[in-house]
């Protein structure tokens, strides 16, 4: 392998369960009591969306707007202040950059919340591009993001391993001829049906042998 491109939501960083919560801290921050089956209605949803729906459904007298806004500044506070990188993975990204592996991130999530998260966990220096689906215009249903990454790092298919942990940027990323690496996350509800798909798998990022085993035999 000679370049890496990483997702970013539970790939580098335990992100992922803020999703998962989002709406419920939201209205216990309004002293509303959340009902069973909101994470389920809320995960199609985009924010505004959401906004509608819980302004709707617990008649609430903010706004649409306004509730969006209060959503994405919870969202905001967690990237720049609170959210961590998944356990061992700045050992590995120091071991790719030593080894001359140019890396770039591509993700769904907004660029200055990955930017900050990067900087302040001492990480942004690893990644020489990175690549939002909300700039290239399509999301990880096409593999349009990871081939913008790839030409940000000069590279080409076979020698380009993407990182995921989501089981729909892993069939994206394999259907469009990339070797793919599969995280273990907790959010993903098919892991099984993920790990068959990738060409390895890792269970954390303390046990990267597969990786190493398949990269050095590309």
């Amino acid at each position: 392998m000679k370049y890496a491109i990483f997702d970013f939501d539970g790939t580098l960083f335990d992100s992922m369960f803020i999703w998962e919560t989002l709406g419920e801290d939201y209205l216990l921050s309004l002293g509303k009591q959340p009902r069973p089956g909101l994470r389920d209605a809320l995960r199609p949803m985009s924010t505004y969306q959401s906004a509608c729906y819980l302004q709707k459904e617990y008649a609430l007298t903010l706004t649409p707007e306004e509730i969006t806004r209060g959503i994405n500044e919870r969202i905001e506070d967690f990237y720049f202040h609170r959210v961590q990188p998944k356990p061992g993975v700045i050992p590995f990204l120091e071991r790719l950059r030593q080894g001359g592996i140019p890396m770039a991130v591509a993700t769904a999530s907004e660029r200055s919340h990955v930017e900050a998260a990067l900087k302040r966990c001492g990480m942004d220096y690893f990644f020489e591009a990175i690549l939002t689906c909300g700039e290239v215009g399509r999301g990880k249903d096409s593999p349009l993001v990871f081939r913008r990454a790839m030409e940000a790092l000069g590279g080409d298919r076979a020698g380009t391993a993407v990182f995921e942990d989501a089981l729909h940027g892993v069939r994206t990323a394999k259907a469009d001829g990339f070797f793919v690496c599969g995280v273990y996350d907790p959010s993903e509800p098919r892991p099984e049906e993920l790990k068959a798909l990738c060409d390895c798998y890792l269970t954390d990022y303390f046990h990267t042998e597969p990786f190493w085993k398949l990269a050095s035999a590309q």
